[in-house]
């Protein structure tokens, strides 16, 4: 190798970056014993974003386009160098790129249930999960929240975290909503407009912005989602003493195949069930009166009563023959 061809590679006329995969977020250029030439090229393509870096401080920022390297397209680095307006020497400085493309059908979900307000049920324990997407929006504030001076900053670097800020901030957004839980699962496009909106100014601390948030299914812990719906099958049936005897009917396929005793176990336990129907009905509906009461009818108006009948004229008694 000539002298020529040695001095000639410590000068960088070039710089650009092709994405090894969807998983890197930022990339260091490889600058190590180099310095760029002045007038040199500077290509950042589309879905990038490349920034200068001098002595720990950020500089120029430069989005997708083809760029001549001078004072005049570096005017933040020429400030903190100090340099004149005409140098023509070649300069030390770190590159970063960045994707900007977004990151979509990131995963969420929640690990275990998180309670929430409800003016409906109370205090309930609400299990959820979906999708979003992402991208970087600010060179400068992800790479001196995150990425740093690293030579390559991943996608797994930073996805636990946006996670869990993002579960962190559904019990906010739930008790912000007032929505009932309800009216939720039935209004999944709304509910993840307010976890958008909760999550993205974390996210803008971070030089990330959301582009999109999708909340695929809420429930409630399977033991609450019994008592729901047992709740939901009262409402339809609207009446305990048909509530009973729906239940009962439900037991006839089962008496019907047991043997001896069984038939006459469940006849029993039948009655008492229409039985305990009608005493609750009966408390449910204080006009009924007591248990096992009908209203009294009214007592008829009396009949006028026979004048009483004058006393008979005593008989003369016979003579004496």
């Amino acid at each position: 190798m000539s002298l020529k061809d040695f001095v000639s590679k410590q000068f960088i006329k070039v710089i650009h970056w092709t994405e090894d995969g969807d998983a890197i977020l930022a990339y260091r250029y490889p600058m190590q014993d180099m310095q760029i030439s002045n007038g040199g090229q500077l290509t950042v393509r589309e879905s990038q974003m490349a920034m200068f870096v001098n002595e720990g401080r950020c500089a120029d920022v430069f989005g997708p386009g083809l760029y001549t390297l001078n004072t005049h397209t570096l005017p933040f680095l020429t400030n903190l160098m100090n340099w004149d307006k005409a140098f023509q020497d070649p300069f030390k400085s770190d590159v970063y790129f960045f994707s900007t493309r977004q990151k979509t059908a990131q995963r969420w979900g929640t690990a275990t249930p998180i309670t929430i307000r409800d003016k409906d049920f109370g205090a309930v324990r609400v299990r959820g999960y979906g999708i979003y997407a992402w991208h970087v929006a600010d060179p400068r504030l992800f790479q001196t929240k995150l990425s740093g001076t690293r030579e390559v900053y991943e996608l797994a670097d930073i996805e636990p975290q946006l996670r869990e800020t993002i579960v962190g901030r559904m019990s906010n957004a739930f008790a912000d909503s007032g929505i009932p839980f309800l009216d939720m699962a039935a209004n999944l496009v709304a509910v993840g407009e307010k976890i958008r909106a909760a999550v993205t100014p974390v996210f803008a601390e971070l030089g990330i912005a959301v582009d999109s948030f999708v909340v695929e299914n809420l429930s409630l812990p399977e033991e609450l989602q019994k008592r729901l719906d047992e709740r939901v099958g009262m409402n339809m049936l609207g009446n305990m003493q048909q509530y009973t005897q729906f239940q009962a009917a439900q037991s006839l396929p089962i008496a019907a195949a047991n043997e001896g005793g069984g038939f006459a176990a469940i006849g029993a336990g039948l009655a008492a069930g229409v039985g305990m129907g009608g005493v609750m009905m009966n408390a449910l509906n204080p006009a009924l009166g007591a248990p096992g009461q009908s209203p009294s009818p009214a007592a008829p108006a009396s009949a006028p009563q026979a004048a009483p009948a004058a006393p008979a004229a005593a008989t003369p008694s016979a003579a004496p023959s």
